[in-house]
Formats: structure tokens, sequence, C-alpha cells
């Protein structure tokens, strides 16, 4: 029976780390199912959804213990379930650009918080405007709103939080 088995690893970034790990994963019989990687500040940063059989977690443990005993990567394992599909949502694109400023991320996270709609994925990026270089943030999130939101409302709504805190955003049902 298969068991999945996230994990995240946050170390110096480096040629070869990526490589490291999911050697580490091949070798213990673990499958990469879903994966975020990425690079923040001097560190590299991963996310892992690995699925395997029930020997796989103790050999990973073993394997990560000796790539981390190098001592330029922290891991942490946890096993979880395959994620229960929610019914009567919609998926929802969100991008959002504007002069970067605090509390961006936390506005739109309470935004749809107060909705119940679920934030699946979030990524966000700073940047220098073209031309001006000026200070620019932009964030994309997946969301999955409820059947019973009425779209035009929560779409008035959200535009209008946009205004007041001077975001330039597009909401939209993801098309598959």
């Amino acid at each position: 029976m298969s068991q999945l088995i996230v994990i995240s690893a946050i170390g110096t970034d480096r040629t070869g780390v990526v490589q490291d790990l999911t050697k580490v994963v091949l070798a213990c019989g673990g499958n990469i199912e879903e994966s975020r990687m990425t690079t923040l500040g001097a560190e590299f940063a991963m996310l892992l959804l690995v699925s395997g059989n029930w020997h796989t977690l103790s050999r990973l443990e073993q394997g990560l213990d000796k790539l981390c005993d190098k001592g330029d990567l922290q891991v942490s394992i946890k096993k979880t379930d395959d994620k229960p599909i929610a019914e009567n949502r919609m998926p929802y694109a969100v991008d959002v650009v504007a002069l970067d400023q605090q509390g961006i991320v936390f506005n739109l996270a309470n935004f749809f918080a107060s909705r119940d709609i679920e934030i699946a994925d979030v990524a966000t990026r700073s940047y220098a405007a073209a031309h001006t270089g000026a200070p620019m943030f932009a964030v994309q999130m997946a969301v999955n709103v409820p059947s019973s939101v009425h779209v035009a409302q929560l779409r008035d709504e959200f535009l209008e939080l946009c205004d007041r805190l001077n975001l330039d955003a597009i909401l939209e049902p993801v098309k598959a």
C-alpha cells in the first residue's frame, strides 16, 4: 500500500542541492508526486510530496539524515493522506501587481478566509519596475470558491478591496 510523505527542506543555495535530495528519494524507493522548489535569498527551499511503500519512510529518514550531516540542509518529514476532494468548489486564479507595501498577502488571505474561500496555492515575488526601477510586488493565487458564493458579488468586493489598497488585480475562473 502506498504511503504519502511530505518533505520540507531548506539549505544554502548551491548547484546540486536538488540532485542530492532527489537522489535520496529515488534510492529509498520514493516517487515525487508534487513539488515546489525555489530560491529565497541565499537559501533554497523545497516541498515534496513523495509516495512509496511503508519501508520508504524509514529509509528516507536515514538517507536524509546522512544528507543533513553535511550541515547545509535542514529537512523535515511528515506522513500525510490524500487531499480530500473539495466538492462544490470552483477554481479561480488571482493575479495581483502593486507597488511593494506591507500587508498585501495578509489582506488577500484575510479577504478569502473571511468568505470560506480556500487558498490552494500562493506564489509571490518582488522585482523592480521596468524603466522606473520602482519596487513592485506580484502575487499569484489559486483559490477554490464555494458554489454558494455569488461570484459577481465576490468579484465586486474583491475589486473594492484592491482599489482601497491600490492593487491592480484580476479574479477569473480557471479554464481547464
